[in-house]
Parts: C-alpha cells; structure tokens; sequence
C-alpha cells in the first residue's frame, strides 16, 4: 500500500494523514471545504515543526512529509486511486454509511475501507459496501502523532488477510496494533466511557467538586489526566455519541449518559472545541480554570 486517502481534516483526520505522510506514504487529505483543509495543514506544519524542535525529527523529514500530503474538496478524486481509505468523518452512523457507499463506487475493487470509528459497528458500516471482507476499523487515538495504540477492529465479515495487512501497516507507522472483535464501543471506550460517565454522574450528584474528582483520578490512580479534563479534550459531544451507542447497542441502563452531560451538549458547552466544557480553554493558554458554571 502507497496511497492513502483520509476523510476528514479535523483533529483525527489531520493527525492520521500526519502519520501517514511522515512514514513516506502519499496521503490525499479530504473535506467538503477548503477552509477546513486549510487549518489541517497549518496544524499539520505546527505539529511537525515541534517535532523538529524536540529532535524527533530533521526539517528535511519535515518537508517530506508536508510534500507528500495533497488536499481535495471532491472525494471521487481523493480517493480514486487509493490503495486505503481510512474514514475520520464525524461520529454519525448515516455519514458514515453514505460515505462508505460512495467510497466502495469510486474506491479501485482492491482498496482497503477503514474506519476510525471510536464506536460504530464495523459490521454494519461493511453493510453498505460490496466489499465486506475488506472493510475493518483502524481506532487511533488522539494525539494521533503522539499515541501508540491503534485498535483493529475486525467486522464480521473482515478477512484475515485483511486484518493482518493492517496490523502490519500499523506497526510500520511505529504503533502498537490491537486486534479486537466487532462489539458496541470495542475495547478502548467500552471501559473509558463508562469511567467518564460516572466522574460527570459523581459532579451531577453533588459528590465532589470537578477538580476534586480529577484530582482522586490523577494522584490516586496515576491517570495522567482526571476524567473531566479528558471528557473536555475528547469533546463532549462525542462522548455523549459513544455512550448512546453503547446504551443502544447492548439495552443495559448502565451505559445510559448523565442528564448533565446532555445538557451541556445541547448547550453548546463541548469542551476544548468550543472553548468551554468543565473548564474553560482560552487560545494559547495551557491554564487549567474551572468553567463559572462549576466555580465554587
């Protein structure tokens, strides 16, 4: 595989075709808007040029990366010579099953459709293509330039041969490929959400302060980050998805998200995206300070 399409150039999607275009494969970088390809590339740029700054990397490697990464607003064109696509779209089951249709018309027959699903089922995205066997999820984490781990979720139709390439191509990036079943919130967030759920539970219930709660988490079980900031980082809109998919997928009331979650959500208060969430983020700073809401 030399050709790597990614759809998608918000923070997974950028940092993918980051990673991709890094260890010297070609990398078509796809969105519905200009404007969005180019704030991926100047974070792209910024991300490279700390790595350069830590030694990681020469700034020759660094031109070779950003060279070997081409924009496109039309998919058809994104993806029509790939030998992968790796979907990095927004956590919506009928976006994704659109796309993937679109991807299995356009796509060459031998192309490879990976999602990066955090959630959905592998199983039922394969459903809307004609190419089953080839269609398995590639679950990387945020900071894709910075984590390890990529979960490889195998549908139920996904091959071996399939499986194994990917798990492959993925330690050639210099990640650490786990192979997981096709089950409601896979491994990764079958456990964090539910962790995250009960920190956001443990505020709404009046047990503690936010940075009481993520204080307990980070000095008492050594987690580098409390479960609040986390939620706030991951956004929480998309926590709020993962655990709806959890809730639907296996009907058990223990995976069902806090009404404060919700309401947050539906106010607009996402986390570090929208510059507010259980703390509040101001540009350029790394400060951590309380949202007012949550200020004593």
């Amino acid at each position: 595989m030399k050709n790597i399409s990614v759809i998608g150039s918000g923070t997974m999607g950028n940092g993918i075709a980051h990673v991709f275009a890094q260890h010297g494969y070609k990398v078509s970088l796809i969105d519905i808007k200009q404007e969005f390809l180019d704030k991926a590339f100047a974070t792209i740029q910024k991300n490279l040029d700390r790595q350069v700054s830590k030694g990681l990397i020469t700034e020759e490697e660094k031109e070779a990366a950003i060279s070997n990464i081409a924009g496109f607003t039309d998919l058809k064109s994104g993806v029509e010579n790939a030998d992968l696509v790796v979907e990095a779209a927004t956590e919506n089951m009928n976006i994704k099953l659109d796309l993937f249709r679109q991807l299995d018309e356009f796509t060459p027959k031998s192309a490879i459709l990976a999602s990066n699903t955090s959630s959905i089922s592998i199983t039922k995205i394969a459903s809307a293509t004609q190419r089953p066997t080839q269609v398995i999820g590639m679950h990387f984490m945020n900071p894709v330039p910075v984590m390890k781990l990529v979960e490889v979720i195998r549908g139920y139709a996904t091959s071996d041969e399939v499986t194994n390439l990917i798990m492959e191509l993925s330690k050639k990036l210099n990640k650490v490929p786990v192979e997981v079943n096709d089950y409601p919130g896979f491994v990764a967030n079958r456990i964090l959400m539910p962790m995250i759920n009960e920190a956001i539970f443990s505020l709404y219930e009046g047990v503690a302060g936010v940075e009481e709660i993520d204080t307990v988490m980070k000095l008492g079980m050594a987690h580098p980050m409390g479960p609040l900031q986390l939620a706030d980082f991951i956004g929480l809109d998309v926590c709020l998805s993962i655990l709806r998919v959890l809730h639907d997928g296996f009907g058990n009331p223990k995976y069902a998200p806090c009404p404060l979650l919700v309401n947050m959500v539906e106010a607009g208060h996402k986390g570090v995206k929208t510059g507010e969430g259980f703390y509040h983020y101001t540009p350029g700073s790394k400060e951590l300070v309380l949202a007012p809401r949550f200020k004593k």
